[in-house]
């Protein structure tokens, strides 16, 4: 048999793994789900490939690479289990981190109580190293390499082995952490060194500091894990000696090889929800809509993003847990409202939902494996609005117990048990609509104007709930919601950006040295690519500046050619963008008022290897001319919608039997091997030539009476 090009996408989440298989002869695409191992993440991840190359018939040898995303450093994060730190900075800013920023989060009106969380690196271990240089990068005191010797040796002795070292204006001259960083490797050659000329080129130190020490907590996890992928990728080659290539999932919305990652971790985090917000922007993109939100529903928690004329927005004013991350990254929100949050009684006696999770193992009441907690499957499957039993079968789930326990919950609230159950799914769905609010309307965005695109294992299962709470215009579900995630991992190019800060007033620009930086940036994009094995045919560039009226505190992002040198029209253009794009955000610019001067700040180059994407193949309209009645409808069960009006008997249809042009009018249950789509009352489903579900709101329910 002749060999085969199989590309698969992996993405490993709280509860299940997702994968896709991609054949790129063929164009055959194959999804699958295993569920995750929370205790050692690479066993799911191997058996996620063992299980999408046996329904492929293929083997090791056919496949030509591996995109994965993965939660390694997000969570280690979001858990707040980061190893003890060394933190490195210049004589004189010892409590640098102590101070940081004086913002609250969500505004002082939510935040009387706020305290500030415990700094990633206690005070007492702070070293400071003698030595400056200027904003332009002058050296105004030279290294004190003594203090920087003591330094070194201080970590050692106190068994300190993760250290991040970022020295004032760094950015601009980076000699001073160079030399830092050659005399921790020969003072303490244990030790795992981040320094923040490589992890961040910008300025304002904080910000540089947190990015920098962000990247080396994660740097040892993320080493170990992709180390494990590595070896145990070698068991499919049958020692042949060839090595599968093998990319992570950054948060800009590229891959890398493994291989370069571990150099710079920091770039993984929110990976998979960055995948999925690009594969869900691609079929959302070809259903022929460019105002998306996006609505990544897991097991443990729901990311939400905004997709305009088929591109994720992108920020670099991230937080990862408690700590900021200024590396670009895709605009996702998280809200902890996934398939396994717990629902639980506060002190005040109020029910509330998440965002602690009950995750894969033990998992909800109904898995059987211990579970303690109703959750908000436990909700779902309790009202028939999922079956009982998940991946088509595979995982039987204990509709009695996950009763039991809503049932007990019921008691302790006073309430009935379907009110209860309900009001469980009624919580979840305001926490993600809200959520939705913040990437939206938080940004001027008209919320109306949008479809939602839902997707994950749980994605879909308040679609409706959200469309009347946030008056959408309605919802697309993809072909294997569960798997869009996975399925974004093979559309994803590989990319690398670079930033230099370089801040001068437009008026006074030197447009010689703005060439100059973009030229340097550009050659370390370009060096990154040959690196990846991108001829400079294939290399791909893109420009960007952040800029701000003088005086503001940040900046905006704006695209700048790359077909031409940077000249008076050049500033020019780009000056105009940047006014368009402050009152896109904003409402208002100050074009026409020349006391409003425009200060560029930073300059950016992002470098693009492209790869083939699977195309989206149109589904076929029923052969036969039957109803889909005959075609499609499995069986009937009783689902509660709403307690006031209890349980109705649904029609259950098989979604793989559908064809394009269906039209299914609720209330309906539409299931398949990773998904189920509860249709409320009041919702019409037309399945779309490419097999999305596109559900809008029809009539009036009683529901919106009340």
């Amino acid at each position: 048999m002749a060999q085969r090009r199989i590309r698969i996408g992996i993405d490993t989440g709280g509860t299940f793994t997702d994968v896709v298989a991609f054949d790129e002869d063929s164009g055959e695409l194959v999804t699958t789900k295993t569920p995750s191992t929370p205790s050692n993440p690479a066993d799911g991840f191997i058996n996620g490939i063992d299980k999408v190359l046996g329904l492929m018939e293929a083997s090791g040898e056919d496949i030509t690479a591996v995109c994965h995303g993965t939660t390694v450093a997000t969570n280690k994060l979001l858990e707040g289990k980061v190893e003890r730190l060394g933190f490195i900075t210049t004589e004189g800013y010892e409590f640098m981190l102590e101070i940081a920023r004086q913002a609250v989060p969500d505004g002082y009106g939510n935040s009387y109580f706020w305290v500030k969380p415990p700094r990633i690196v206690p005070a007492e271990a702070v070293r400071t190293v003698g030595g400056r240089v200027d904003f332009e990068g002058n050296e105004i005191r030279p290294f004190d390499e003594e203090s920087a010797v003591a330094a070194a040796r201080w970590f050692k002795d106190h068994g300190i082995t993760t250290i991040g070292v970022c020295f004032l204006h760094s950015y601009a001259a980076d000699d001073h952490e160079l030399r830092m960083r050659e005399i921790l490797r020969r003072e303490h050659p244990e030790a795992i060194v981040s320094i923040s000329s490589e992890v961040l080129r910008e300025y304002r130190e904080y910000e540089r500091s947190m990015t920098t020490l962000v990247d080396a907590a994660v740097k040892p996890n993320v080493s170990r894990y992709v180390s494990n992928i590595h070896s145990r990728l070698e068991g499919f080659t049958g020692g042949s000696g060839r090595e599968i290539p093998f990319y992570i999932m950054k948060s800009n919305g590229g891959v890398l090889s493994a291989d370069e990652v571990v150099h710079q971790p920091i770039t993984t985090v929110l990976s998979g929800p960055a995948a999925g917000a690009l594969g869900a922007a691609l079929i959302a993109q070809k259903a022929g809509f460019d105002k998306v939100l996006t609505c990544d529903g897991g097991g443990t928690s729901t990311d939400v993003s905004v997709v305009l004329d088929g591109e994720p927005t992108l920020t670099t004013e991230g937080t990862v847990g408690a700590y900021p991350s200024k590396i670009p990254m895709i605009d996702v929100v998280t809200v902890g409202a996934g398939g396994g949050s717990i629902a639980w009684v506060s002190p005040e006696g109020a029910l509330k939902v998440g965002p602690h999770s009950a995750g894969a193992d033990p998992g909800p009441l109904c898995y059987g494996k211990g579970g303690t907690a109703p959750t908000i499957t436990d909700a779902h499957v309790t009202l028939g609005r999922i079956p009982p039993h998940l991946l088509g079968g595979e995982i039987p789930l204990d509709v009695d117990a996950a009763r039991t326990g809503i049932e007990e919950l019921a008691g302790r609230l006073g309430l009935d048990f379907e009110r209860c159950a309900t009001g469980i799914l009624e919580i979840s769905a305001w926490n993600q609509a809200n959520a939705l609010r913040q990437v939206s309307v938080k940004r001027g965005l008209d919320v109306r104007d949008f479809m939602l695109t839902t997707f994950g294992g749980s994605g879909s299962l308040l679609a409706c709930r959200l469309v009347d709470i946030l008056d959408l215009a309605g919802v697309v579900v993809p072909q294997n919601p569960g798997n869009v995630s996975a399925f974004g991992l093979l559309t994803v190019d590989v990319k690398n950006d670079y930033v230099q800060t370089q801040v001068a007033k437009q008026t006074a620009l030197d447009h010689a040295a703005i060439e100059k930086t973009f030229s340097h940036l550009t050659a370390r994009a370009a060096a990154a690519l040959d690196k990846e094995g991108f001829s400079p045919e294939e290399h791909q560039f893109t420009r960007t500046v952040d800029l701000r009226y003088f005086g503001q505190a940040y900046e905006v992002r704006v695209t700048a050619p790359t077909d031409r040198p940077v000249d008076a029209a050049y500033a020019a253009q780009v000056g105009s963008g940047f006014h368009d794009e402050h009152r896109q955000l904003y409402g208002y610019d100050f074009r026409d008022d020349p006391r409003q001067q425009v200060e560029w700040v930073n300059l950016r180059v992002t470098g693009v290897g492209p790869i083939t994407r699977p195309q989206l193949r149109e589904l076929a309209a029923a052969a036969d001319g039957g109803s889909v009645e005959d075609r499609a409808r499995r069986s009937t069960r009783e689902v509660c919608f709403d307690a006031e009006d209890g349980y109705v008997e649904t029609g259950v249809w098989w979604r793989a039997d559908l064809a394009a042009g269906d039209t299914i009018e609720g209330p309906a249950i539409i299931e398949e091997f990773g998904s189920t789509v509860p249709v409320h009352p009041g919702f019409t489903v037309v399945v779309d030539a490419y097999g999305n579900l596109v559900i809008t709101k029809t009539t009036t329910t009683t529901k919106d009476a009340r």
